[in-house]
């Protein structure tokens, strides 16, 4: 009796979608790159991250017939060899290193260049947003400014450290030593002045603090090793805020240039109330920054409550003037971890809290969240009822994700914001807890009835 001859497998293999891939596991001194198996003796090599190292592994890849390259995000290290492949035209993908961990055990740098090489090869890595040259400029600038401005404050410190020294209690009597009146009364008395009268009527008219009150704050002991701090601490707060100018300069160029590139040009945004156009604000720019937007837009997107000038500036350099990258406000929050990152198992939900994530539009977003909830609007009234409800930590979360959505539709779609005021929503949400009611009640066999009120009710 013969044997049954059992039939050959057929193993299915998954389509390669990029069959011309490439990675690079980025280190600060040496890059692994690995490029498939077929195209060279030696597919995994490793490079110096010198100038001439990175051309040569550039030309490594060129030869080897790569045309997309796949990194991981690490630190700074990949800017440089990224710009480079971004110049010599290839398609570089930058991922998040959580989307591309290694599988358990052995793991080498030659391990994880190949294991990101064959996950890209299969389509199976998701690059990450990077905005355009023109916006990522911009973003450096923006980003350059609030590390000054950081550096600046501290220096605000200092100064209020000498103060205090020499017992001048300057700060209990001004809102802000490095305001109006404060750095007027600074200057002077670094200028030689200690006589409390004289700096007492340096005060700006808008101070609420008398003049006698800060008179009598200003009396202390000018030592001379505190008079020298406050002089040092004086002159860089002053040079960072050179800086700043620089940068503030290097921001409108930029704008005036997207504004150009971009063929737009909306003429002058509409007139804002003052509530929503205040130039007075501390650490504002050198320019008209609303005009500026408005002009690249074609909306103004500062009628979208909580977002001011400056910070609509912030958003548009993180997340750029095309937010065509994602398809939906959806998508939109979701990269921004402002929506639930649902973990479902077994058709259980285990978890929808949102995911950790480090995006500074996103922590914009939540500032503006908190500065709305104190405002007499929609917004408002909507995180002030789930601050009540759910806490304040979820309420910022959720509103921030309003804001989101509304900046999204501005941009993307062009729609406008009106603010319905915050006894709208009230009634609104009134009337659809009393609609739920009688729905529940209805499916219950019950009709509910207004209480008419009774005679004594009237009299009284």
């Amino acid at each position: 009796m013969k044997q049954k001859r059992s039939k050959p497998k057929i193993y299915h293999k998954m389509p390669m979608v990029y069959p011309n891939a490439a990675a690079i596991d980025v280190g600060a001194t040496m890059h692994m790159a690995a490029v498939r198996a077929d195209r060279t003796s030696e597919p995994v090599r490793s490079f110096g991250t010198f100038t001439t190292d990175l051309h040569q592994l550039v030309d490594w890849f060129a030869e080897c017939g790569v045309e997309t390259v796949v990194m991981e995000s690490t630190s700074v290290y990949w800017i440089p060899i990224f710009e480079l492949l971004d110049a010599r035209g290839f398609i570089v993908l930058l991922v998040n290193a959580r989307d591309a961990k290694h599988v358990p055990g052995r793991k080498t740098d030659v391990s994880d260049a190949q294991w990101l090489q064959r996950l890209h090869s299969y389509g199976l890595l998701r690059a990450s947003f990077r905005p355009k040259d023109q916006i990522a400029e911009l973003r450096a600038y923006v980003r350059q400014r609030e590390r000054l401005l950081e550096y600046a404050a501290s220096h605000i410190q200092h100064m209020q450290k000498a103060l205090i020294e020499m017992n001048l209690q300057l700060h209990h009597v001004v809102a802000d030593i490095a305001g109006a009146t404060g750095l007027r009364i600074i200057r002077a008395i670094l200028a030689g002045e200690h006589d409390p009268k004289v700096l007492a009527c340096l005060r700006d008219y808008r101070c609420h603090a008398s003049a006698e009150t800060i008179e009598k704050a200003l009396t202390g002991s000018y030592r001379a090793e505190h008079l020298f701090a406050l002089e040092q601490a004086l002159a860089l707060y002053d040079a960072y805020h050179e800086k700043v100018s620089a940068c503030d300069a290097r921001i409108e160029a930029v704008l005036k240039a997207l504004i150009v590139h971009r063929g737009h040009g909306h003429g002058s945004a509409p007139r804002a109330s003052r509530r929503r156009n205040r130039s007075d604000q501390a650490n504002a720019l050198a320019f008209d920054v609303r005009e500026a937007l408005f002009a690249l837009l074609g909306k103004d997107i500062t009628q979208i409550d909580g977002l001011g000038s400056y910070l609509s500036l912030k958003l548009i350099a993180e997340c750029g003037d095309d937010l065509s990258a994602w398809g939906s406000a959806k998508h939109f929050t979701s990269w921004l971890g402002l929506a639930p990152n649902n973990k479902i198992s077994g058709g259980k939900v285990l978890s929808s809290r949102t995911r950790r994530c480090g995006s500074r539009a996103a922590a914009l977003l939540r500032l503006s969240a908190v500065t709305v909830g104190r405002t007499d609007t929609a917004l408002g009234a909507f995180y002030r009822r789930l601050s009540a409800r759910i806490g304040k930590a979820k309420a910022v979360t959720a509103t921030a994700r309003k804001i989101a959505v509304l900046f999204y539709n501005a941009v993307r779609h062009g729609m406008e914001y009106v603010d319905p005021g915050a006894s709208f929503y009230e009634t609104r949400y009134r009337s659809r807890v009393i609609d739920n009611l009688h729905r529940r009640a209805k499916s219950f066999g019950f009709v509910l009835r207004p209480i008419e009120p009774t005679p004594e009710d009237a009299v009284s």
